[in-house]
């Protein structure tokens, strides 16, 4: 564990040489037109760099490049056991530079540099290792056959995967894609957001180092609406993987259809019921975890529990229990190791949080903690994490996803009545169970339309679980063995002997 300071953080921060070129082939390069855009830090509002603004013909040149590779075989035809040593050593590069990475992370995104140094580095690395060995213990198999007839069913990889990922957690989400693309053979363009490019652009550099063939990983910085369009677009991309919006997960799936019909996996949001019942077994546990729920990464998480469905019964016992709980999540500098909540990406998601506080105000909910811009002075993006009691379904907080810290407290009477508030969205990624009863906590699991489902606890799982969601907030999993699916193709070879 690591003993630096906020002093020692912000001294490394002075320090730090940032890299913002495009990455194709090999080698860093501007974007073909020269455009760039400010990386501005959430942190305080510096400027930590210009990055190449990449578009169409940067992604024609990543994919040709893409392609050719994967055409070679130098990677797509290598081994399984040696892609394995590959990736773990990537996985290993990821841990020895964890200190540099964290702290791109955290001046680039705002979360907290603890956050950035033991959760996101770690979970990318584990990402990445965990596919790699994964990759020869999945065996392919033979079909039920007559005597003279035999039926193979063998994977493939798929080709050249466009990864679309998200700005919330940008390491951690890259190298959850990356980790079975990349196991499975195949060659990855990888688009990080334009609000925060920086671990992604380092990274690259670093497979190249741990022995990926050059080609096997771009990346192109840029926006969505060029190089991300361009991507989608092209007709040599026969895989398109995203995290983000359900709005973009849509036009993407739109894209898909003009062009080629890659297939195309989104994960793309939701609006996480926590619900907790009467016969919790612990009121204290479940209250700080509903407060975490919220405030972890500042909200902007997709899971965040950000619809807490008590029952009324306890509703006045509870609610100042998660009203306390939250005071220990304190908006403060990111780069302080002691800091739980950072800086809200940027001030366009700042705004849109602060708008969302306001509808609560003017739909009727009850303010009863946090709710203002705090920490202006430092020329950061800082919100207070928000509690709103009072709330119903069919308000706009509770329908929408915000991504940031911003919690809305429903009441409910009744098992039934607590499964269609939590249905009733157009989102389902994740949900929360509190009982203490074994039989409600099943069936209420089995009535959730969400893809991960929590009891007596929030956000839990491993590497080993599948991750994603049901109605709008996608299709696909990231983590676990069925992440692979995504990424090859499954052929039959039927041979008469």
């Amino acid at each position: 564990m690591t003993t630096l300071t906020r002093a020692d953080w912000e001294q490394r921060a002075r320090d730090l040489k940032i890299e913002g070129r495009a990455y194709i082939n090999g080698e860093y390069t501007d974007a073909a037109s020269g455009e760039t855009f400010e990386c501005i830090s959430p942190v305080d509002g510096r400027l930590l760099g210009k990055i190449a603004s990449c578009d169409a013909a940067d992604a024609q040149r990543a994919v040709d490049n893409a392609r050719a590779t994967f055409n070679s075989g130098a990677w797509s035809r290598l081994a399984p056991t040696k892609r394995k040593a590959t990736m773990i050593r990537f996985a290993g590069l990821l841990k020895q530079h964890a200190e540099e990475l964290a702290l791109l992370e955290t001046l680039d995104m705002g979360k907290p540099i603890s956050d950035s140094l033991y959760i996101d580095v770690p979970g990318a690395a584990q990402a990445l290792s965990w596919s790699g060995e994964a990759i020869d213990k999945i065996y392919d198999e033979v079909a039920a056959t007559p005597h003279d007839q035999l039926g193979l069913v063998t994977r493939e990889p798929v080709g050249v995967v466009g990864a679309i990922v998200p700005w919330n957690f940008p390491l951690m989400m890259a190298c959850w894609k990356l980790g079975p693309a990349l196991s499975t053979g195949n060659s990855v363009i990888l688009k990080p957001s334009e609000k925060s490019p920086l671990t992604a652009i380092r990274i690259a550099a670093l497979a190249v180092e741990a022995g990926i063939p050059k080609g096997v990983l771009n990346v192109l910085p840029g926006y969505g609406h060029t190089v991300g369009k361009a991507l989608a677009l092209h007709n040599d991309v026969d895989t398109l993987v995203f995290t983000g919006s359900t709005k973009i997960a849509k036009q993407l799936l739109i894209y898909s259809g003009e062009s080629n019909m890659k297939r195309v996996w989104l994960e793309a949001g939701g609006k996480s019921p926590n619900i907790v019942f009467a016969d919790a077994p612990d009121l204290q546990a479940a209250a700080e975890a509903a407060a975490g729920a919220i405030a972890f990464n500042q909200g902007e998480v997709c899971t965040a529990g950000s619809r807490l469905l008590v029952e009324r019964s306890i509703k006045d016992k509870f609610l100042p229990l998660v009203i306390e709980a939250l005071k220990t999540w304190k908006p403060g500098n990111p780069l302080d190791p002691a800091t739980n909540v950072g800086a809200l990406v940027d001030t366009q998601q700042m705004n849109t949080v602060l708008s969302y506080i306001e509808s609560g105000h003017t739909d009727g909910a009850k303010l009863v903690a946090g709710g203002k811009r705090i920490l202006q002075e430092t020329g950061g993006t800082y919100v207070e994490p928000t509690i709103f009691d009072g709330v119903s379904n069919a308000m706009k907080i509770a329908q929408e996803e915000i991504f940031g810290p911003v919690l809305s407290v429903i009441t409910f009477d009744s098992a039934e009545e607590a499964i269609q508030i939590a249905n009733d969205t157009p989102y389902g990624l994740a949900a929360a169970v509190w009982t203490a009863d074994i039989s409600k906590a099943h069936l209420t699991a089995k009535a959730l339309r969400a893809g991960s489902v929590w009891v007596n606890q929030y956000d839990g799982g491993d590497m080993t679980a599948p991750f994603g969601g049901f109605k709008q907030s996608g299709n696909g999993r990231d983590k676990s063995l069925h992440a692979f699916d995504k990424y090859t193709e499954l052929k039959a070879t039927w041979i008469k002997l």
